[in-house]
């Protein structure tokens, strides 16, 4: 059953290459959906597919690339929507 998620991840996530890696991450699970920064500092994401993936997903957002230190993931449900791949927007 297709899922979709919508994350908030706090701590030192941005300028450490943490949304090309989420990407990736995502891509590598077979997950469709968006990443990108936010003013206040977080990362935010949508990422929607089979639940199973979506929690690895999340397993991995806890902790982000090498240089990454998240300090605070938040996770809801959202309505499920169709996109084409995983993107990175501005």
């Amino acid at each position: 059953m297709s899922r979709c998620r919508h994350f908030l991840v706090s701590g030192q996530v941005q300028g450490v290459f943490f949304r090309a890696s989420a990407q990736d991450t995502a891509r590598k699970l077979g997950l469709s959906g968006w990443v990108r920064n936010l003013a206040d500092g977080r990362v935010e994401l949508v990422a929607c597919g089979e639940e199973a993936q979506v929690k690895q997903l999340e397993k991995w957002l806890r902790q982000g690339p090498r240089h990454a230190r998240v300090e605070q993931v938040t996770a809801q449900e959202t309505v499920a929507e169709s996109f084409a791949g995983f993107s990175v927007r501005d």
